[in-house]
Formats: C-alpha cells, structure tokens, sequence
C-alpha cells in the first residue's frame, strides 16, 4: 500500500470490500468461520490454498497488521458476514511497532474489544496465541520473545476468565529460544507449509469443539 493511500486507510478497509459484497447469503445448516488476523493468517490462503478452498473457512489476514486497525475494520470485515465463529490472531506487528509504540495492556485491550463486539453479535470466539519469533527481520527487536510470551500469558489467562477456547500454536511451534524454527518458517516468523499443517489440526479441533457446544 503506498504512503498515501495508507494515509486514506489506515486499517485497509478497501482490501475485502468486494469479496465481502460479493459473499453469497449463509446457507441454512453451512457454518461460516472467519480468521482475523495479519500476514501469518493472510499468507495462509497462499501457502495452503486447499484448507481454504471448498470450506467453511473465510480469510481475513491483511499483512502487517497490528490490533488497531484490527479494532477498526472487525465489523466490515466480521461481524458484517456473520460468521459462527471468528478466530483471532493478531500482536506480533503491535511488538514489533508497526504502527508505533506501544504497550503488552494496550495490544491485549484491542484484542478484548474485538471478543466483545464478536460476543455481542452472538459470534462465537477462538483465542490464538501469536506464534514465537525471537527476532524480527524487519525491525530487530531483542524483546520479541519475551514480549510475545507475556502477551500469550495474557491471553491465554483472559481467555480461561471467559470461557474462550484457546488455540495454543506457541507450545506446538516453539524452539528452546522461544523462536521459530527452520523446520516451520523461512525467515523465523511466517509460518512455511510444514508450519501451516502444523498448526491445522489445532485449528480445526478448537473449530470442532466450539460449534459441538
């Protein structure tokens, strides 16, 4: 996105406008499930188009994404498909100051925001934890695992609070530095194919579990 249409908008509203005009009406008995999130989501669709294709499953990943912007565009982007269940994986960008400083409270506010909009429409809520990265190629940042840890905790501790399923990739993916390994990512943040199928099934059972209740 160029400097000036980022200026235009902020959170990228424009970039799911037609798909989600062009979304046909939920059909009766099929489940829809959005995931919200940013280029580990996204890049999902690119990396594994199978698991999107043919399937209950909707992708709303922008890359570079932090919370905010998240925040701003969860209505257009969620609550107007009217999903039964929304999953939600969003911070890494927030740590590593995408859109400028911030703090752990602040990232973990947004994230709750966007529960409570989702509970308020009667979405269904899935809590995931931000994959480990000990660095970011982008802008290095010696704190990311620690930071990304402490904002799993939180996470992880509001959504036990709240009765939320929590889809744990942190423990699945971790290596003993808290990063991401070579066997699930190229450049120690997004996830590579093995990454995805690694994190499918976690995925797909928290999904199974949610919609059984």
């Amino acid at each position: 996105m160029s400097e000036t249409s980022f200026a235009q908008d902020w959170a990228n509203l424009a970039k799911y406008e037609t798909e989600n005009s062009q979304l046909p009406p939920k059909q009766s008995g099929k489940k829809r499930i959005v995931l919200m999130g940013d280029s580990i989501t996204e890049f999902w669709s690119q990396i594994q188009p199978d698991f999107f294709t043919n399937t209950s499953y909707i992708n709303r990943g922008i890359s570079g994404q932090t919370t905010p912007q998240m925040l701003i565009r969860f209505r257009p982007d969620v609550l107007n498909l009217h999903p039964d269940v929304v999953l939600i994986l969003a911070g890494v960008n927030d740590i590593a100051g995408n859109t400028g400083p911030t703090t752990l409270a602040k990232i973990f506010g947004n994230i709750q925001s966007m529960v409570e909009l989702a509970k308020a429409n009667k979405i269904k809520v899935i809590l995931c934890s931000v994959l480990p990265a000990n660095n970011f190629y982008w802008r290095p940042n010696d704190q990311a695992a620690e930071n990304i840890f402490q904002l799993n905790q939180m996470i992880q501790t509001y959504a036990k609070q709240q009765h939320i399923p929590y889809v744990n990739y942190h423990s699945a993916m971790a290596d003993a530095q808290k990063g991401l390994p070579k066997e699930f990512s190229e450049d120690g943040v997004h996830p590579n194919l093995k990454g995805y199928q690694t994190m499918q099934p976690l995925l797909e059972k928290a999904v199974q579990d949610i919609l059984s209740k």
